[in-house]
């Protein structure tokens, strides 16, 4: 059984409730929980934080792919960590190795089937141009391909030196106009 000790009123009892709801319901620090944005800059703030890479090792350089994701080097401080190896949920496709031109044509339609906006890393000396072979079965760079964002150099390219270039690209990412762009392919149609 409760009893009441006090001899407050249900008035009373409101009056003095006044005081903590009103502190509750005004926020003094409002000034610093608003933020006051362009939509391209709130776009391109999303779009670089959460890069999903696409992994197409071909060959040595993939080794140095997988050891960026580890945990000495940790690509998720990027927001980066997601490697899909599914087209469709990726944004980054990153060329790690010699392409050939009989794995050129698999190259070709993965990008086709990665939705837009779609950005590409050419890893390594021989995803750039070729690297050191130079013979009738190795493609001469994979931008004559794909169009290509940021280019690795090295033989094979240390993960450092991968996390660089992601940087580089979520620098460029972050000068992008979507809106501007979304405008002028509604324009076009």
């Amino acid at each position: 059984m409760v009893t009441a000790t006090d001899n407050t009123s249900p008035q009373n009892a409101a009056e003095t409730a006044t005081p903590e709801l009103t502190h509750a319901a005004y926020d003094s620090k409002v000034e610093g929980n608003i933020i006051f944005t362009q939509v391209d800059a709130a776009i391109n703030w999303m779009r670089k934080n959460s890069l999903w890479p696409m992994p197409m090792g071909l060959a040595c350089c993939a080794i140095e792919l997988m050891a960026t994701a580890s945990s000495r080097f940790d690509i998720s401080r990027f927001g980066a960590e997601v490697m899909r190896f599914s087209p469709r949920q990726s944004d980054v496709m990153i060329v790690a190795g010699t392409v050939t031109y009989k794995m050129a044509l698999a190259v070709k339609r993965v990008w086709d089937q990665m939705p837009e906006p779609k950005w590409c890393i050419a890893m390594g000396a021989c995803a750039s141009s070729g690297g050191m072979y130079r013979s009738y079965a190795v493609l001469q760079g994979i931008d004559q391909l794909i169009p290509v964002d940021v280019y690795i150099s090295g033989c094979p390219p240390r993960p450092e030196a991968l996390i660089e270039g992601l940087l580089k690209l979520q620098k460029k990412v972050e000068m992008e106009r979507p809106t501007q762009t979304q405008k002028e392919e509604t324009a076009v149609v």
